[in-house]
This record gives C-alpha cells, structure tokens and sequence, in this order.
C-alpha cells in the first residue's frame, strides 16, 4: 500500500473525494477543509493499492492538482485493516508488477545527480577495486562492486531515453561522463602514490591472477551486463527492490575501471584497454537491458510527465 496525500484548492477539492471514493483500490479517506497553508486549501489523505497508484495519478494531475497544490506519495510498511485488504483485492493487477511511473522518475531523478556524495563513493569504490586488483582479491572486487553507486544515472539514463526526458538523460549522462573519469583519476594518484611507496610489487599485473575476469571482454560480459540490468530495472520498477543487490555484485563496471586506473601507471596498457572496453561494454549492456525492460512494461503507462522539470535542488 500507498499513503497519498493531496494538497489541492477548496474548488476542486469536490472532484477529488469523488475520484478518490469511487476508485477500488483506495481506502482510509480523510478530508482536513483548510489544512494547507503554502500553497493554501484543503488536505485530502487516502491509502491506495500500489498497482492503482498511477492511474490515480494520472487522474489528479487532469484535474491540474499537481500545479495548482501538490501530490505526494509514502511507502506503507504496515497496513492492518480490512478495506486496506480490500482495496487491494479489487484493483486491477498486481502490486509486485506494478509500475508507478512518477515514483520511477522521482527515484531516478534523485540517484542521478552529480554531487560530492556520488563522486565520493565512486572513487572509494575504485580504489577498492584497484586493492582488489593489486592484492588478487576477489572479495575485495565484490565489495567495490557494492559499494559502487554507478546504477543510480544508469537507470536514470535508461528511463530518460524510454520516457524522452531529455532532462533526465543530460543529467544522467552527464553524471558518467564526469563521475567515472574523476574516480579512475583519484584511484591513478592512489596507485601512483601506493607504487612510489613501495606498497605493492611494481609487476603486480604480470601473470595469471584471479581477478583477470575484470579485464576480459568477451560475450558473456555483455550477456551478464544485459541480465544485470534487465534485473535491476525490474526491481526498480515492482516491490522487487531486494535484488538490486544482486545487481552490483554481477556486472564488472567499477572494477574495470579501477582496474583501468591501475594498468595506466604500471604501464600496462593492453590491459588498460581491455578494461576501459570491459567498462564501455558493460555500461551499454545495461542501459540496453533497461531500455528494453521499460519499453515491454510501458503499456501501465497513463501518466504524462513531458512537461514536469526535474528538481535540481
């Protein structure tokens, strides 16, 4: 279940508790006349079934709700009631496949800003990856692949392309093109300095290791990038969110490009190369994933948002 909350001028205030008490999938209405003070009118409170929240939407913003006040929805963890129950039995679907496409934008929209947070989780997740890389530690890798905040924009990328949110494509973008090459520089100097210290074995890269999975392109990289994001955009969009995690711990785009940043100051460069490829690989692998994702679950798709900017604050 979802709480919505209504914020909306004494004059439509009418439509909406008609709407909101005709449609199944909502339960617990409540009207508070004169509640809201900026922007001033009445507050109207309902708890409705995931699967009928973007219909629901889709409704107030006709009746022009999202400009004239505001909507807002919450996760409900618990709900115990019988019209809860109820509501969710009648509405149409399923609440695990159901989409609410302004909380994918909202989501997305946020996980996608360029900001010294992201930045610095990038780059702590690649130096991880190039310790990883540096002691043969496949865990280490693992961890770096947790840590690593890279599916956020990539999501967003994808939902941008798939709703033609030109906004949410150049944030995103723009969110790669400076995030990774700011993280592989901190993680270079972070190599550089460790080399000029004497901490590890200048040939750290020559041979055979454990983690030379990171750097080797081959068809199952793009297979395992496509799965990853097919996976991760399914999770994003449903109640599914647990498997996100399985997620970052699938796809090698922080670990190759930590292992990029390694190779470049050792002197490796066949292998930068090949990880700088492992990266582009992986990165395209499940944007497409998602995109694709997106366009097969598009037909729940009832609210229009073309003309809502993205918050930059």
């Amino acid at each position: 279940m979802l709480h919505l909350r209504v914020i909306c001028p004494a004059e439509v205030t009418g439509d909406v508790v008609a709407l909101l008490t005709e449609h199944p999938g909502a339960a617990h209405l409540v009207r508070l006349p004169g509640a809201a003070v900026a922007p001033p009118g009445d507050v109207i409170e309902a708890d409705i079934a995931r699967e009928a929240a973007d219909g629901l939407i889709a409704a107030l913003c006709e009746l022009g709700v999202d400009h004239s006040g505001g909507i807002t929805l919450e996760q409900i963890d618990t709900a115990l009631s019988d019209a809860a129950d109820k509501a969710e039995e009648d509405a149409p679907g399923d609440a695990a496949d159901a989409v609410v496409w302004e909380e994918l934008l909202a989501r997305t929209g946020e996980e996608s800003r360029l900001n010294g947070t992201f930045l610095a989780f990038l780059a702590i997740a690649c130096l991880l990856a190039a310790v990883g890389v540096i002691t043969d530690s496949p865990v280490t890798i693992v961890g770096a692949m947790v840590v690593g905040p890279e599916f956020g924009p990539l999501a967003a990328l994808a939902v941008g392309l798939v709703r033609r949110r030109r906004d949410l494509v150049r944030r995103a973008a723009i969110v790669l093109a400076v995030g990774f090459p700011v993280a592989m520089a901190v993680t270079a100097l972070g190599t550089f300095v460790g080399n000029a210290a004497g901490l590890f074995d200048a040939r750290a890269l020559v041979g055979d290791h454990e983690v030379d999975f990171v750097y080797t392109v081959g068809p199952w990289s793009f297979i395992v990038a496509l799965l990853a994001g097919a996976a991760g955009m399914l999770s994003m969009t449903s109640a599914k969110s647990a498997a996100l995690v399985g997620v970052f711990i699938s796809v090698t785009t922080v670990p190759a490009a930590g292992y990029a940043s390694v190779a470049a100051i050792l002197g490796e460069w066949a292998r930068f190369g090949d990880s700088v490829l492992q990266l582009a690989v992986n990165l395209a692998g499940i944007v497409l994933a998602a995109v694709v994702v997106l366009v097969l679950r598009r037909a729940t798709w009832t609210t229009a948002d073309a003309g809502r900017p993205l918050s930059e604050g």
